[in-house]
């Protein structure tokens, strides 16, 4: 049994869906098996989550199309639906393939203007909130900004709001200062304290012993961090971004603990072939 993650700061604890999805993406994601609710809770104990927190995530995400139920025998199995395999696709690509780091930016930005009247207080907060968590930052006004190629337009049409937006690609001026114009559009302080607060808790002592269990806090902390973070330009970003230090960290301490979680995972985790899965 490790140290519970209660004794890690509030803004490093995950939830319980989040480290369940951690578990699943490391062991049943395009493996064609199912896991067994006892694995589950007994995995999710390591990390201080009770039994019963355990089972009500389990039927929450079932009900949210997350997870579908296979019965053998007397036991309760857990496979992956279409949506959360494509959530956890979704995750693997920032981890690996997009990353932390816009060290190949094209110097492109994708600009979306909105006019939307002034009653439309949930519209305009819906369009907002997508907007942030597409990279989007708020330029002035109306005016929101993205650096390279951004899904601005599928984020309007979705919301039904394509009539009131207009969306562009340019490139800045050679008189814009970029630096200044991405230090007014977003919250670099808050990006660069989620990075600094990984970097604090996991450069050095892990702040939990067991393997498997230190990989799915530390997975679903970094996840977290990349996936709240716009990808701004590295070259236009504060001297010592704390993103380029971070992700090498995050990269080698993955690859030093996959083999003693897997093995970990070998001894807790009952697994068997997902019958609507597809994968032989």
């Amino acid at each position: 049994m490790t140290e519970p993650a209660e004794s890690l700061p509030a803004e490093a604890q995950p939830r319980p869906q989040t480290l369940l999805l951690m578990l699943l993406g490391d062991f049943v994601l395009d493996q064609g098996v199912c896991v067994f609710s006892g694995s589950v809770i007994d995995t999710l104990a390591r990390l201080g989550v009770s039994s019963h927190a355990t089972r009500s995530t389990l039927t929450r995400m079932v009900g949210r199309d997350l997870l579908r139920r296979q019965r053998h025998g007397r036991k309760m199995y857990f496979g992956l639906t279409p949506r959360s395999t494509a959530i956890l696709h979704d995750g693997r690509t920032r981890i690996w393939e997009t990353g932390a780091v816009n060290d190949r930016w094209d110097g492109t930005w994708t600009l979306l203007c909105f006019s939307l009247p002034e009653s439309w207080q949930r519209q305009r907060h819906d369009l907002r909130s997508q907007l942030t968590w597409a990279g989007f930052g708020p330029l002035q006004g109306g005016l929101w900004i993205a650096p390279g190629q951004a899904s601005a337009q599928e984020i309007v049409s979705g919301l039904g709001l394509a009539a009131h937006a207009r969306v562009f690609r340019a490139r800045a001026d050679e008189l814009t200062d970029i630096a200044t114009m991405v230090g007014d559009a977003y919250d670099l302080a808050g990006v660069a304290a989620r990075y600094e607060g990984f970097l604090d808790r996991w450069d050095g002592q892990p702040p939990v012993s067991d393997p498997l269990a230190a990989r799915l806090l530390m997975v679903a902390e970094w996840l977290g961090a990349i996936r709240r973070d716009p990808r701004l330009p590295v070259e236009h970003l504060p001297p010592g971004w704390p993103a380029v230090r971070a992700q090498k960290l995050f990269r080698e301490l993955e690859a030093a603990g996959l083999e003693p979680a897997r093995a970990t995972a070998a001894t807790l985790l009952d697994l068997r072939p997902d019958e609507d899965s597809g994968v032989s």
